[in-house]
This record gives structure tokens, C-alpha cells and sequence, in this order.
């Protein structure tokens, strides 16, 4: 062979390095074929991408996972799979109606959709989703601070009771942590300006927020939240029989929304993680300040006061507000488990199981927890035994 390459000059190696390539796949083809059964792992996985993920959702939780690849490697790869993002579909029916003329509450966010801490703004809203019998309406109350979904609730109807049932799910899953200094945005739908729902606002110490009219950038952080219940679940999982198949199918998404689903919002990654992390930093920084109080000439030694020197009326010391903040992110840990365990309690009364079953057969250190979380949500379940009852 190499006298026919001298003769037509050329290279003997570059005769060589083809043949070579064509006896196996490239270097670059066995990595493109690895990266492939990574990229449609992530992209079905329930737990992650759920087939909703488009290209940068899948880089970013491959990078998650220590699996170093290129954004454009990515796309590519995923273009030649077949496989893509969801997409948006056309909308409709009308879920916000203005309540009667009156004196209303001013827009205090000011499109401003950003919060300093957890449980600072919350934001609601409603949206739909088309049946075999008939519209099935869905509210969420969203907290701007990590863009998590503290309350929701399905319903067959747009009654006041749809909106204050999701209100009442926030208020329990944040009970022990809301402040004097929520603020509480909605639009003017008739459902957030009742008395009942007010009333209730007021029962909290919130402060109530609502939009201008006819303008749904005024409340665009919701409207987001709504548009990818609609993307990633609605549109793609459907049909849907009724609202009882739309709820436990929420109570799944909403799950993954909070715990799985990276947001770009949070620094792209869950949620939950985000203010995790959020409390352990604030809990790190307050000790931090207290040890670097306490080694300061003539300080203290110890958080007690001396029986000579008492401690002022209700002040307390940096090192208990520290372990308060600890023993808040240990017990978010165990409210992650017990909410799971109440999860499965509350999907099995969608099938007619008793919930006492399952509470009984739960941990004893999650019995307490599961009972109370189970009844913040029995009226969802009875609802969703009474139409499969009826079916």
C-alpha cells in the first residue's frame, strides 16, 4: 500500500486513520452513545426531568450528577433522539372575575417579585384544566422568596372555598413560621376579595396586596407557576377524567415541583433545597457572630446572665436564636418525611383505603405529624372518595 500512496502522494497514515475509523466508532461517537442513554435517563426519570425537561434542564442536572458535558453537546445529542421540552398550549376559559365596586387594597408589590426571607409574600392565583366531565379549577399560594408551592387545592367550582382551601394548606405548612410581615398578593377574582378569605388574612396578621385590573403582569409570578402546572402536567399528561384524577395527580407534580424540580429562580436548583440552605446559612452566621462576640475582651461566657445582672424582659441570646434556627431546618427534615407518608394516605383515599391504616402502620416519631397533616387535607380526600363513590 505504500508504494500506490507514493505514487499518488498521499500519506500512508492518513490512508491508515480511515481505515481505522471505519473498523469501530469514533472517540467522540462512544462518548455521543454514553451521553445519549444519560440524557433520555434524565429526561423520563419521574423523579427529575419527567419528559418535560428541555436542553438546559438536562445539562443542569447532568452537571448535578458530576457528569461533565456542554450545553451545545446537549441539544444536539437531544435533537438526534428526538426528544424536547413541553411546550405551551393556547389558554381560555375566564377564572378571574372581579369582585363588586368597593374600596380595595393597593398593589404593594409594585411587580417587585422578590422577597429578603421565607414567608415574607406569598402569591395566589387559579387556573383550569379541561375534563371528560367538565372543568376542574386548581389554586396555588406561592412563597416569592423560593418560588415554592406552600398550599393548592382542586375543585369542580370557582366558590370561595377553592381559594381559602389552598390558603389554609399555607397557613399550616408555614404555621409556625409566619411573622407580622407577610404580604399576600392575588388579582381581583371575587374569590380573594370574599370575607371569608379576607377575614382570614387578617386572622394571620397579612397583609393584603391585589393587582390592577385587566393586568396580569401584576401578578406574573403566579401566572408562571400556573403556566407550568399547565406545561408539565395538564397539557402533557391528559386527558383527564374528572377532579379527582387531576388532584392526585397534583399532589404528585407539586411534590416534584418543590423537591426535584431545579428553578432558575433559586439558582437552579429545588425549592426546597434552596431555603434549606437559606436557614442553615442564617443559622451559621448568627453563631458565627456569637462566638466572635463571646472571644471579645470582657464579654460574656455564657448566654445566662449573672443573678446580678438580669437579662432585660424578652430579650433573648444569639446562641438560643441559633438553636432555634437548627432545630427548625431538623424539623423541616422530619415534615419532608411525614408529609410523604401523608401523601401516600392521602392518594390511598382516592382508592377508598382508610387513612387509620396507614396512620397505625406509620412510624411512631411521624404518627403525631401524619395525623395533623392528614387533617389539613381531609377535605380534599372526602372530596375525592365522594366522586369516586359516585363513579
Amino acid at each position: 500500500m505504500e508504494p500506490a500512496c507514493a505514487v499518488l502522494e498521499f500519506p500512508a497514515s492518513a490512508y491508515y486513520a480511515v481505515k481505522k475509523r471505519e473498523r469501530g466508532p469514533s472517540r467522540r461517537g462512544r462518548r455521543d452513545e454514553q451521553l445519549k442513554k444519560e440524557i433520555r435517563r434524565v429526561w423520563e426519570d419521574r423523579r427529575k426531568g419527567r419528559r418535560v425537561y428541555g436542553a438546559r434542564k438536562v445539562w443542569l442536572q447532568l452537571r448535578r450528577e458530576g457528569i461533565e458535558v456542554a450545553r451545545c453537546t446537549v441539544e444536539r445529542l437531544m435533537k438526534e433522539l428526538g426528544i424536547a421540552g413541553v411546550a405551551a398550549r393556547r389558554k381560555k376559559p375566564r377564572t378571574t372575575v372581579p369582585g363588586a365596586g368597593g374600596q380595595r387594597p393597593a398593589d404593594l408589590l409594585g411587580r417587585d417579585f422578590s422577597a429578603a426571607a421565607p414567608n415574607r409574600r406569598w402569591v395566589a392565583d387559579i387556573t383550569y384544566s379541561d375534563t371528560f366531565s367538565g372543568f376542574a379549577y386548581t389554586a396555588f399560594v406561592t412563597d416569592l422568596f423560593s418560588r415554592k408551592i406552600v398550599g393548592w387545592q382542586v375543585a369542580d367550582h370557582l366558590q370561595a372555598d377553592l381559594a381559602l382551601d389552598a390558603l389554609e394548606m399555607a397557613i399550616w405548612s408555614r404555621r409556625e413560621n409566619i411573622g407580622g410581615e407577610l404580604v399576600h398578593h392575588s388579582d381581583r377574582g371575587v374569590q380573594y376579595t370574599s370575607i371569608c378569605y379576607t377575614e382570614r388574612l387578617e386572622d394571620i396578621g397579612a397583609v393584603r396586596s391585589v393587582g390592577s385590573k385587566g393586568d396580569s403582569y401584576d401578578n406574573v409570578a403566579a401566572e408562571a407557576v400556573n403556566s407550568l402546572y399547565k406545561k408539565e402536567l395538564i397539557n402533557f399528561e391528559g386527558p383527564w377524567q374528572g377532579a379527582g384524577d387531576v388532584t392526585v395527580a397534583t399532589a404528585e407534580w407539586v411534590s416534584w415541583y418543590n423537591e426535584e424540580r431545579l428553578h432558575s429562580a433559586c439558582g437552579d436548583i429545588p425549592p426546597a433545597e434552596y431555603e434549606k440552605d437559606w436557614l442553615m446559612a442564617q443559622a451559621h452566621t448568627i453563631m458565627d457572630l456569637e462566638a466572635k462576640a463571646s472571644n471579645e475582651p470582657g464579654a460574656a461566657q455564657s448566654c445566662s446572665p449573672s443573678p446580678a445582672t438580669p437579662r432585660a424582659p424578652g430579650k433573648r441570646c444569639s446562641a438560643s436564636r441559633a438553636v432555634r434556627l437548627s432545630r427548625l431546618v431538623t424539623r423541616d427534615d422530619v415534615m419532608s418525611r411525614a408529609r410523604d407518608i401523608a401523601d401516600l394516605a392521602w392518594s390511598a383515599a382516592a382508592s377508598g383505603s382508610p387513612i387509620s391504616r396507614l396512620v397505625t402502620a406509620s412510624p411512631s416519631t411521624s404518627r403525631t405529624l401524619l395525623r395533623r397533616y392528614a387533617r389539613g387535607r381531609w377535605r380534599t380526600a372526602l372530596s375525592i372518595q365522594g366522586i369516586a363513590a359516585a363513579a
